[in-house]
């Protein structure tokens, strides 16, 4: 059990006032006082560039905290309590001499610092030097930055180099908010703590895997910094292929951040190289048109308000990926993820192979191999699809599929499944990295990704179109069809 004394933490929020502060971080910092997590001593300074007295900001967050906590969550009195560990500071980032004000805040105290910059990633190497250049950190502060780092391999490099400047890699906190989620971090006990699938896990077992992230929403009125970033940009590079490295990695000696860490790169650094000869049938990127999303019509991406109409920018991408080592030679991975898809969805399946000897009804044998289901939202769980006999004196041995199911929230005995930032703060707190992502894991899969990229501008192809309400362009259809599969919705 954690002594909440040793995690006593100073907090500075930079982009206080931001989209992310609001919606995610303080909800999520709200939660830990709720649950006890956070010491009496520990503060918050909300920072940001907009001129406001603490009272105003305290206010802002209650407003947030009663818009994104659901209400039998909230407590008035435990708001009021929360509230008085926030201070708020006007500071314009760039402004060096101003940076001072923060060391007079923090004053002599034994608290751990945490800085956490939500903000756009430009501005983390001014922040870092700034910092720097009053004396701000001591060589235990931890840092927390988000992504993206960078848009590609060459600005991820310098946006990394300029925290180096400052931080060592040990203090620095890289945060994949998929990490955090339950079922993710379960992946790891999945594996590795039951023999009953660590046997199971590899090439001679498992005949392909799927990971699909779905978004039934559009761009809600962040054009601007999607249409530069782009599907492969915003979610592969990063969430994806965090989850691709979890299910393919090989145990490490031991939980600590780096021997996982470690086991992640390897998983990077095997991936096939997809070259312009393999794009036809290894990639598939497309763009929304007008449709219906959850009974609704919706514009397409380019009818999107302040669209660029002549945008080239793709909201859905497909992928056959391979991975070039012994335990997954010849099993292909199947990842994708849209916007303004039929549905929001987040899920891994797991496909074994059949048994090689088939004795049952012919016409059944395509209900021969056992999948594994893995939900990340909604509803949190995993399911194993097993074959068993059908009940009745009249079936014979006709077989049914079924699932054995395991609901996190239905099955274990907690309110609550901790959001994912609520989990990342508490680690950070903790000063444990292994939710985190490490330098070279973003080098290697901006490597990876810049590839993909380069090849679609050299061939000057158009993303394909596909209505808002289905699942993506024809032929991310025809990709996985091709070797004789389907995507799980549609089998």
């Amino acid at each position: 059990m954690i002594d909440p004394n040793q995690t006593r933490s100073d907090v500075m929020m930079f982009g206080a006032l931001g989209d992310l502060a609001q919606r995610k971080l303080f909800p999520a910092l709200y939660q830990l006082e709720r649950s006890g997590l956070l010491d009496q001593g520990s503060r918050i300074l909300a920072i940001a560039r907009n001129r406001m007295e603490t009272a105003e900001a305290r206010a802002r967050v209650e407003e947030t905290l009663r818009e994104h906590v659901p209400p039998d969550e909230i407590d008035s009195g435990l708001i009021t309590h929360f509230l008085q560990r926030i201070d708020y500071l006007f500071l314009d980032f760039t402004d060096a001499e101003s940076y001072s004000a923060l060391n007079a805040w923090r004053g002599e105290t034994s608290s751990h610092q945490i800085v956490y910059m939500a903000t756009p990633p430009a501005m983390y190497g001014v922040i870092a030097r700034n910092l720097k250049g009053v004396g701000c950190c001591t060589d235990k502060t931890r840092v927390v930055v988000e992504k993206p780092i960078g848009h590609d391999l060459a600005s991820s490099v310098v946006i990394n180099d300029e925290l180096a400047e400052v931080f060592r890699e040990d203090q620095l906190f890289r945060i994949d908010h998929y990490l955090g989620k339950e079922t993710v971090q379960n992946l790891i006990a999945l594996r590795f703590a039951n023999n009953l699938f660590a046997s199971q896990w590899d090439q001679n077992h498992i005949s392909h895997v799927e990971i699909t992230v779905a978004e039934s929403v559009g761009i809600e009125g962040r054009w601007g910094y999607f249409d530069k970033a782009g599907q492969i940009r915003d979610m592969i590079q990063n969430h994806l292929l965090q989850l691709l490295c979890l299910i393919a990695m090989d145990p490490p000696s031991d939980l600590s951040a780096d021997s996982i860490r470690d086991e992640k790169v390897k998983v990077l650094k095997a991936l096939r190289k997809i070259t312009p000869e393999l794009m036809d049938s290894h990639v598939v990127r497309g763009q929304y048109t007008a449709g219906t999303s959850l009974g609704k019509p919706v514009p397409g991406y380019l009818e999107e308000e302040g669209a660029n109409r002549g945008s080239a920018t793709e909201t859905f991408v497909a992928l056959k990926v391979e991975i070039e080592n012994w335990r997954w030679s010849g099993v292909p991975f199947y990842i994708r993820t849209g916007k303004r898809l039929p549905e929001k969805l987040s899920q891994i399946i797991i496909h074994f192979k059949p048994a090689p000897h088939y004795i049952f009804d012919p016409d059944q044998k395509h209900l021969a191999n056992n999948k594994l289901i893995i939900r990340l939202q909604p509803d949190e769980g995993m399911s194993l699809k097993i074959l068993t006999k059908d009940q009745g004196l009249d079936k014979g041995m006709r077989l049914r599929q079924g699932p054995l199911e395991l609901t996190f929230s239905e099955t274990f005995d907690t309110d609550r499944i901790p959001d994912a930032y609520e989990r990342l703060l508490w680690e950070v707190m903790k000063g444990k990295q292994y939710l985190f992502v490490r330098r070279d894991e973003v080098e290697h899969a901006w490597q990876w990704v810049d590839r993909v990229i380069r090849n679609w501008k050299d061939s000057g192809e158009s993303p394909k179109r596909y209505a808002a309400g289905t699942w993506g362009p024809v032929a991310s259809i025809a990709m996985i069809t091709r070797d004789a599969r389907s995507w799980y919705e549609d089998a």
